[in-house]
This record gives C-alpha cells, sequence and structure tokens, in this order.
C-alpha cells in the first residue's frame, strides 16, 4: 500500500510517501510544498493546491494520511493553515482518493507507543522503522512521514472498521 502522509501548512507542506506491506516500510519519497512569505495569501493557497493536485498525480497513493489541526495559542497562524488544509483536502478529493485524519497524539501513539512522546523521540522510531541513517529534512517532511507511518500501523483496524460498517449499513 502507497500511503502519503501530510503535513499541512502554508508556508512549509510537509509529505512523505511510503510502501507499506504488512510490517515492512519504504520510504518511497518526501520533501515540502513551499510558499515565499510576504506573497498574497489566496496566491499561496494556490500554489499549495496546484503542487498538491500534481504530488497527487505523480505519487498515485492508495490512501491519504493528514494530520488534523491543533490549534495552539496563535488563532491567526491556526486560521491559515486551517485554509491550507482545505485546500489540500479539496485536491485529494478530486482525486478520488481516500484519506484518513490523525490528530497529532494519535500519530504519536501509533509510531511510537506513548501518546505524549516528544517530536525528537517520534523522528527517532520513524528512522528505526524506515532503516535511515538520518531523518529527512526539513522537519515538516519527517512529520509527513511519521503521519503515513501511523495510517500504515492502524490502516488494518481502520479497514476492519470501514468493512463493519459497510457490512452493517446493507
Amino acid at each position: 500500500m502507497r500511503i502519503l502522509g501530510i503535513d499541512p501548512g502554508y508556508g512549509i507542506t510537509g509529505f512523505g510517501l511510503i510502501d507499506a506491506q504488512r510490517s515492512q516500510y519504504r520510504l518511497l519519497n518526501c520533501g515540502a510544498i513551499t510558499t515565499p512569505p510576504n506573497t498574497e495569501f489566496s496566491w499561496r493557497l494556490e500554489v499549495i493546491y496546484n503542487d498538491m493536485t500534481e504530488l497527487l498525480r505523480v505519487a498515485q497513493p492508495d490512501a491519504v494520511a493528514i494530520e488534523e489541526l491543533f490549534f495552539g495559542q496563535n488563532v491567526t497562524t491556526g486560521i491559515n493553515v486551517a485554509q491550507s488544509r482545505g485546500v489540500i483536502l479539496l485536491a485529494i478529493r478530486q482525486a478520488g482518493i481516500p484519506f484518513f485524519e490523525y490528530k497529532p497524539m494519535q500519530v504519536k501513539q501509533a509510531v511510537v507507543g506513548y501518546g505524549n512522546a516528544t517530536k525528537h523521540q517520534v523522528q527517532d522510531m520513524t528512522k528505526r522503522l524506515l532503516h535511515l541513517s538520518a531523518m529527512p529534512k526539513p522537519d515538516d517532511a519527517a512529520d509527513a512521514i511519521a503521519i503515513a507511518l501511523c495510517h500504515a500501523r492502524s490502516a488494518t483496524s481502520l479497514l476492519a472498521q470501514a468493512q463493519n460498517q459497510m457490512q452493517n449499513s446493507k
């Protein structure tokens, strides 16, 4: 299963594409969609949407895992990230790819086994699971890879839940 992990943002949107076969994981690609600061925000959203559409076309993932928003103290930043996330979700929806959303604590739990793990612990475990010599940069790409791993490690139970729901609705 090819899983594309997305760490949404409006300055930097990280992505990580992994191949997950049972409990074996392989990093296929990672990077970031970036937009320059001090440019019109609607233009930045257009760049994110267009680049995400192209990434989905080229990567051809079976599923997309995206981080849910966490509003900290800076609400203005959170609103802008929410808008960025909106155009990303639109691109995914238009591509017809199933997507799954995870809270930061769920990512930490799935990757490290502890919901209050530190960023360093998540990166270290991600590096181990993928047999990498170093964590990819920028950090947003590394976070996106962890989100993809979260889905890979959770997909079996989510798939079973979805199949049960489909059978129950018949």
